[in-house]
């Protein structure tokens, strides 16, 4: 027995203990990745480019959808806003099923939230979305990037109800995509991590929480005065935020003008056919590059709901 206490598996000489964090270990250990501000530099997103299983959609309602997208069109504007990103200088990974997936596969930021240590992995709410988180948990194990947590038992989670206020601040929306019971275990584990998690109930009608604000740097966001809860903007302002208001509630619904990513500092990736709320946006000293997506909004949902983001630089 003491020989064997000797060796290096059993603890002995060569014994080599893991001492760094999980958080030390990204970009060693694990590939670099991590989030933990909505508005510091844009690194890494992951995408999935609208497949075969849009050209199975004949009742848009059911699929949870507007309109029926074309799926050439879908496609080709898809591969524009990819580029865009490439652009930017932002890397692109995708996520290419084997199996033909569910039609809303390509609305990636609903189906994770990166954290500095990694990914809390989504339980979407609908029936007609379950089991597209699997895809996305296959390719981030591909990618080597942490999976923290998946929400389990009856909650539900979409990665667009969370947002970084500061590094150590997350405001969650609960609702329809997101209920109490999935609110509590993404709350717990990143409590686990030193961060205080913010809860908000969203109106009646609110799809995400994304939908009713997006922060483009440390301390300015835009928000839709008439869908944001007001517990959201007093968390936004007693953590220093100026706040502005998406002007044309027409470009906000029609055109999804609030339906932007944020490239970095009052930097902004967002659809074209609002130049309302463009000149709006960059009078108030927002540089934005625009992308055609119309034909995605179809599916109900804009450039923000399509972009799975993987890496920014840190933002404190």
């Amino acid at each position: 027995m003491s020989e064997i206490a000797e060796v290096a598996a059993h603890g002995g000489a060569g014994w080599s203990a893991r001492m760094k964090s999980l958080r030390d270990e990204i970009g060693e250990v694990w590939r670099a990745c991590g989030v933990e501000s909505e508005w510091s530099r844009l690194k890494a997103v992951l995408m999935h480019r609208p497949g075969p299983e849009i050209e199975t959609v004949a009742d848009a309602n059911k699929a949870l959808m507007l309109d029926v997208p074309n799926p050439l069109l879908a496609r080709c504007q898809h591969d524009s806003l990819v580029a865009a990103y490439r652009n930017a200088g932002i890397t692109v990974f995708y996520v290419e099923p084997c199996s033909t997936p569910l039609p809303n596969l390509m609305f990636m930021a609903d189906l994770f939230f990166m954290t500095p240590e990694g990914a809390v992995l989504a339980r979407p709410a609908s029936t007609v979305r379950a089991g597209e988180e699997g895809f996305v948990a296959q390719k981030l194990a591909e990618l080597r990037i942490p999976i923290l947590r998946y929400v389990r038992g009856r909650g539900v989670f979409e990665g667009a109800d969370a947002a970084w206020v500061d590094s150590t601040t997350v405001i969650l929306g609960t609702g329809l995509r997101t209920n109490v019971e999935g609110a509590v275990q993404v709350k717990n584990l990143l409590h686990e991590m030193g961060v205080k998690v913010i809860k908000v109930v969203l109106p009646e009608g609110v799809m995400h929480l994304m939908g009713t604000l997006r922060l483009v740097d440390r301390d300015f966001a835009v928000c839709w005065r008439t869908r944001i809860p007001q517990a959201a903007v007093k968390v936004l302002r007693d953590h220093g935020y100026d706040i502005v208001y998406v002007p044309d509630e027409e470009e906000a619904i029609q055109g999804m003008a609030l339906n932007f990513v944020t490239l970095g500092p009052k930097r902004i990736l967002m659809p074209t056919g609002n130049p309302k709320t463009q000149s709006f946006y960059e009078d108030m000293g927002i540089k934005c590059a625009t992308v055609k997506v119309d034909e995605l909004h179809k599916a109900a949902g804009g450039v923000g709901c399509l972009t799975g983001v993987l890496e920014r630089e840190p933002g404190r």
